[in-house]
């Protein structure tokens, strides 16, 4: 398991490691047609060799419950900066949120003790 988090831990882009302790950054990103949407993060999940971030809008967007996240994946620019690119891969989509369910799985499970 240390191991995992290890592996993990090197996949995380240098700007996004701030993710694995603090899940309320909010992210602007632009539209297609340049409008700036907030986003706060979710989580951070490293997948075949990506990464990808799991981010909710700060204000809902059309067609999207208030529950409802977006996956999107995470690259190193040219320039250095980070690259958010939604991800349209319904398959990816569904693989990102097993991993993250299963995080927060292991997570629940840490803190219960069951020797009682």
């Amino acid at each position: 398991m240390a191991d995992e988090e290890k592996l993990e831990d090197e996949n995380l882009p240098e700007s996004m490691e701030h993710m694995k302790d603090d899940d309320d950054d909010v992210v602007t990103l632009l539209s297609a047609d340049g409008e700036e949407i907030d986003f706060v993060e979710i989580a951070g999940i490293a997948y075949k060799g990506a990464f990808y971030a799991i981010l909710q809008p700060v204000e809902l967007l059309d067609g999207m419950d208030e529950d409802e996240a977006l996956v999107f994946k995470v690259t190193r620019g040219k320039d250095g900066e980070d690259k958010f690119e939604i991800e349209l891969d319904d398959s990816v989509i569904d693989a990102v949120f097993a991993e993250y369910n299963k995080l927060l799985d292991e997570a629940e499970g840490a803190g219960t003790d069951t020797s009682k």
